[in-house]
């Protein structure tokens, strides 16, 4: 079970909203490399990149900050990236600078065909992400419901080759309220590709339930607010997961 940081950037700063809301947001860090320095130096094997303004406006915004963050990351672990991410020439870019996966969700939804060319001009590289709330995919940062189930979805893009899903509970982001296991357990049964669940992530428990269902492929947890406000310790929580699946 691998335990990701997030690092949500807006306006240069780390940052985390509540609900996908740009409007509710705590600053945990001025300086994102050196919260990327923080996260390496607690044993963290990857990393989540999320440009939330690019998310809303549709193109990347806070590319001088994820330079930073890999620049001071290096070649020591993956750093993968979502937010904003709308043509191919924008994942080449970035898989030129040292990302190693692009995350890719609204336009996905919005654009399967833009989901496909990219699988199929850099296989290996494209995870989905699907944001949900009651089993139904949003879009836009979260700003809109579509009719879209989940599962569905994600059989159609497992087709077109993406080599993850990243399951996120909007309801429950940025909340501490706890995983949303079964609808995460439920996603990864439909599936083939191993699923990261995110949203809600609240402590030490969260961590065992989901270790308890590694093997229906549930690979990793997105780590956000927990880890910043202190109510889940990261190297004791990657610990306790490496103890339990050992």
């Amino acid at each position: 079970m691998l335990l990701i940081p997030a690092i949500d950037l807006k306006d240069g700063h780390c940052v985390r909203l509540e609900k996908g809301d740009m409007n509710v947001s705590t600053t945990f860090g001025e300086d994102p490399a050196a919260m990327a320095r923080r996260w390496l130096d607690a044993g963290a094997r990857r990393l989540h990149l999320v440009d939330l303004n690019g998310a809303f406006a549709g193109k990347p915004v806070n590319e001088p900050a994820i330079k930073a963050i890999l620049r001071e990351v290096g070649d020591s672990i993956p750093v993968q990236l979502g937010g904003g991410i709308r043509d191919l020439d924008t994942i080449e870019r970035y898989l030129d600078d040292g990302i190693s996966d692009i995350i890719i969700g609204t336009a996905a939804v919005k654009s399967p065909g833009f989901l496909k060319d990219a699988c199929s001009a850099f296989g290996g590289h494209i995870i989905v992400g699907l944001d949900a709330k009651d089993g139904k995919v949003a879009t836009d940062g979260w700003s809109k419901l579509t009719g879209h189930e989940v599962i569905d979805l994600a059989k159609k893009f497992q087709d077109y080759g993406v080599n993850g899903v990243i399951y996120t509970d909007i309801g429950r982001d940025g909340m501490l309220t706890g995983i949303n296991i079964d609808a995460t357990v439920k996603l990864a049964r439909a599936l083939a590709i191993p699923v990261i669940a995110s949203g809600g992530l609240s402590d030490i428990a969260d961590i065992e339930r989901l270790c308890a269902v590694e093997g229906e492929g549930v690979e990793g947890v997105i780590c956000g607010r927990s880890i910043y406000s202190g109510a889940l310790d990261f190297t004791a929580a990657q610990k306790r997961a490496d103890e339990l699946l050992a």
